[in-house]
């Protein structure tokens, strides 16, 4: 089958498209799908480079999502069938940047009606993290305030949706007029640009009464890190999802201990694997939402495999608003 292989760590440019990347058949518990669309993420650009927390063993295919049709089923799988439609998760940092792949039963999920294979590729990673992120990690409650940095990228706009459907008020941050708009068309009560006038905090105190965001969802780091801090409410929480602005978040303890303040990691591929039964849960919970009209994935660009590698480039460059898929 052709499958976009990385063959050595660095920019995306390394990637190459091969025609005869073997496909598996599916072991005891596993499925073959035949991928319509797989799924765009940042860690896929880290995992190329070789500075991600998972480093898989040379080649590999990337590639964490994808959605299509299941076509060979191994033993003792109940569900899904041949012949059903899914969303999927692959076992590790890779395997979707491909026309097919082979995963465990257990990671994939019947496409929510109406939904379509583009939109069920970029699903499972952004809406995962984001409904992890506010309700496992973060407690979100309906009537709190809810700030979302990076509101129109991927997992950002994600998290806009879901904590709007949870009941917070959502002020969003980005830094073009165009990735505002867009916050607000996916349901943010208010947007910010990141270095307006006294700086993004000082828009939050004043939506916020001078209280500050009870809970902020910050996958951008670097910069941002603490002036989130000295805009967080008392007791609030911190949500660090990753560092797309490529440094990491440095935090003074100080702050936090004035703040009373919680700082806390949101990996939603490690919850997953740890308590598959609770993400299974999630990601019904979302599947609803979704046939209930209050998520909408926002489809910002389509590749082909040849052009994986532009596809990472436009996620690093920050040029998207939206979700990213590859369609073999």
């Amino acid at each position: 089958m052709r499958a976009v292989v990385c063959r050595e760590l660095g920019p995306p440019s390394v990637l190459r498209l091969e025609a005869d990347w073997p496909a598996r058949p599916p072991g005891p518990g596993e499925v073959r799908v035949r991928l319509a669309a797989c799924g765009v993420n940042f860690p896929d650009l880290l995992t190329v480079a070789g500075i991600y927390q998972e480093k898989p063993a040379l080649p590999f295919v990337p590639g964490r999502e994808g959605a299509g049709t299941v076509v060979e089923v191994g033993s003792g799988v109940a569900t899904p069938a041949v012949g059903d439609r899914v969303m999927l998760r692959t076992p590790g940092p890779q395997g979707g940047f491909a026309e097919e792949a082979t995963v465990p039963a257990a990671l994939c999920h019947p496409l929510p009606a109406g939904m379509s294979e583009d939109e069920g590729a970029g699903f499972i990673v952004v809406y995962g993290t984001a409904w992890h992120g506010l309700v496992d990690v973060g407690r979100l409650q309906a009537g709190e305030m809810l700030l979302v940095h990076g509101a129109a990228g991927g997992v950002g706009l994600a998290a806009v949706e879901v904590g709007k459907a949870l009941g917070a008020t959502v002020i969003a941050t980005a830094s073009t007029r165009e990735k505002r708009d867009v916050a607000l068309a996916h349901g943010a009560d208010h947007a910010i640009d990141y270095d307006a006038d006294g700086g993004f905090r000082e828009g939050v105190r004043a939506l916020t009464g001078g209280r500050g965001a009870d809970v902020i969802f910050d996958p951008v780091g670097g910069r941002l890190a603490e002036p989130s801090l000295r805009a967080i409410a008392p007791e609030g929480r911190l949500l660090l999802i990753g560092f797309t602005s490529g440094e990491y978040a440095r935090l003074p303890a100080n702050i936090i201990l004035v703040k009373w303040a919680t700082v806390a990691a949101v990996r939603f591929g490690v919850f997953s694997r740890k308590y598959p039964a609770r993400a299974q849960a999630s990601l019904a919970h979302l599947a609803g939402l979704y046939e209930l009209g209050k998520l909408r994935p926002r489809i910002a660009q389509r590749f082909g495999l040849e052009e994986a590698s532009t596809a990472l480039e436009r996620l690093r460059d920050r040029a998207v608003v939206g979700k990213v898929v590859i369609v073999p």
